[in-house]
């Protein structure tokens, strides 16, 4: 099906970007729409026979260029091309402020210290079910406890860290 693919796309591969030449107004985008169409094509032809291919060849590359004309109008309307350097040494760094990195220090400081106030077999359940993702009844087993038991710990843990939370955040 392949060697039917290729012969049929090189033969209307002009009619192809054609099509998308007169959506997209780009030659070299409308060549990569009509790339793109063989690939999309050659994928629905793994899942299924087509048809009528050339049919699907010449829709599929209508579809893609129209695709694209409508993601640059979407983008035309959020990007600024006319911004010089200047105006992009204005835009703020995604970085956080010495204040916030202090402050989520002393956060994370803080639950270390609400952790270890805990019971050891309380930290070895809560850890092995929400940071390595255990279940309950492997918890229960590896600590020789029942996983009502482990239930009770992880809910300890829980409440008892949401608590030192809600305290950080009022102060």
């Amino acid at each position: 099906m392949s060697v039917l693919l290729n012969d049929v796309f090189m033969s209307r591969r002009q009619s192809l970007m054609g099509i998308a030449f007169r959506i997209v107004r780009d030659r070299q985008i409308a060549e990569d729409v009509a790339q793109e169409t063989y690939l999309r094509t050659r994928k629905a032809i793994e899942v299924g026979p087509i048809e009528h291919i050339e049919a699907f060849l010449h829709q599929t590359a209508r579809n893609l260029a129209l695709d694209y004309q409508r993601r640059r109008k979407m983008r035309a309307r959020y990007e600024d091309f006319d911004a010089d350097d200047g105006d992009m040494a204005k835009v703020a760094a995604d970085v956080p402020t010495t204040e916030a990195v202090i402050i989520e220090r002393e956060s994370i400081r803080c639950f270390q210290q609400a952790l270890e106030q805990l019971p050891e077999r309380a930290r070895k359940a809560w850890a092995l079910s929400q940071l390595e993702g255990w279940s309950y009844a492997q918890i229960a087993d590896h600590l020789g406890v029942s996983r009502n038991t482990i239930f009770n710990d992880v809910k300890l843990v829980m409440g008892h860290c949401h608590d030192v939370l809600r305290r950080l955040e009022q102060k």
